[in-house]
């Protein structure tokens, strides 16, 4: 078949990988455009568009695929379209055109988990086992019905960028066998069942770790928002990133207060207790938890956020407004 293949992140390459080795002909890639990398800004193409560069496929850079994209788009005699972490809608006349229609790798079991963040959202909501799905692309929101399903169990410690590593391995290898049986006709399908949820796009917002929390939730969030958009709590007022961090058992710190306990640097929850590993204070580089205890000083008291310490300041902010 020739395959027309939407796709932007570094999540995609496997499958794109996979379909460019594959019996079938990748006739045109379509990725998000080029962005600004780095401190100097610099546009940097997606690594789909790399990829797709360095295999001499013809590759279109579009935020949306509507209008007149789409309809150029469209008029590619293209047998099947393949979606992998594309980062944009597909509107008509793009969505109808190929003679399969499109089919899109999702990294959930659906309905559960539609949407752009669905590895997060699951580890967030302390799943623990999740699927890959390819479904048939419709116009409402990942609602199309189900080619293939598979399901993997979600290791307690694993991050949302671990995770989303290892499917999109697994998922390509599931993408590729599927598109062989649209091509050999021995594909089906099914409508999805169950309630749906949603897993939008997560902020920073989401990524602050407060802990006044239970030690479950809060380790699952910092799973969820690792490594984009990264955890983060306030130290002392002050932005502070929580690079990596690891379930411990001491139940004795007070939530938000900060201790050097043996050799580990731990943190108390409404519960228990998260050791920090790995953090990166405002205007610093990355360290150790080890050595930023030591750069303390003797003594120190310092103490992560509460989030009644983030009301208190949203209060205080109406006030004075």
């Amino acid at each position: 078949m020739k395959i027309i293949f939407a796709g932007t992140p570094e999540v995609a390459l496997p499958s794109l990988r996979a379909l460019l080795e594959g019996p079938h002909e990748v006739v045109h890639v379509v990725t998000r455009p080029d962005a600004p990398l780095g401190r100097k800004r610099v546009l940097t193409p997606s690594p789909v568009a790399a990829l797709a560069e360095e295999a001499g496929v013809p590759t279109t850079r579009a935020a949306r695929l509507g209008g007149e994209t789409g309809e150029t788009l469209a008029q590619i005699e293209a047998d099947l379209g393949v979606v992998v972490a594309y980062g944009g809608l597909i509107r008509e006349p793009l969505l109808s055109s190929p003679r399969h229609g499109w089919i899109n790798l999702h990294f959930s079991r659906l309905p559960a988990w539609r949407g752009a963040a669905p590895v997060q959202h699951a580890l967030i909501n302390g799943d623990t086992e999740i699927g890959t799905d390819i479904f048939k692309l419709v116009a409402e929101l990942d609602a199309g019905e189900i080619i293939s399903i598979e399901v993997h169990p979600v290791d307690p410690d694993i991050t949302a960028g671990e995770l989303l590593a290892a499917l999109a391995e697994t998922g390509a290898a599931q993408l590729a066998r599927t598109v062989d049986a649209i091509a050999d006709g021995s594909a089906t399908s099914a409508v999805q069942q169950g309630e749906p949820s949603f897993a939008g796009k997560l902020g920073l917002d989401d990524a602050l770790l407060t802990f006044d929390t239970p030690a479950h939730e809060l380790y699952n969030r910092y799973r969820g928002v690792t490594p984009e958009p990264g955890a983060y709590t306030l130290v002392d007022g002050a932005r502070f990133k929580i690079l990596r961090a690891a379930r411990a058992t001491e139940t004795a710190l007070d939530a938000g207060v900060i201790r050097l306990v043996g050799k580990r640097v731990l943190v108390g929850t409404l519960d228990g207790a998260l050791e920090l590993l790995r953090v990166q204070p405002a205007g610093k580089q990355a360290m150790d938890a080890g050595s930023w205890w030591r750069g303390l000083g003797a003594d120190p008291t310092p103490r992560a956020a509460l989030s009644s310490d983030l009301s208190a300041t949203t209060s205080t902010e109406g006030e004075t407004r």
